[in-house]
């Protein structure tokens, strides 16, 4: 099983990735992001901030193909 499951928040997603050398890897599908902001955004990596608000998204690579699974971290978390 995955230890990816066990993240509770954005904050340890964005940990995790960055803990195995895995920021700047892309997402499995580019979504499309409304942010809190009202900003719309496309997520190409597993971690990005918005362009309007710098809040930041966070997923882990093996998970990276649902939308569901990208959590908010906090602004300028990244």
């Amino acid at each position: 099983m995955c230890e990816c499951n066990n993240l509770k928040d954005g904050q340890d997603v964005v940990d995790h990735v960055k803990s195995k050398g895995k920021e700047h890897f892309a997402s499995k599908v580019e979504h499309q992001i409304q942010c809190d902001c009202g900003e719309t955004f496309t997520f190409t990596k597993v971690i990005m901030n918005c362009p309007k608000c710098e809040m930041t998204y966070a997923v882990t690579p093996c998970s990276s193909g649902d939308i569901n699974n990208i959590k908010p971290a906090g602004i300028k978390y990244a």
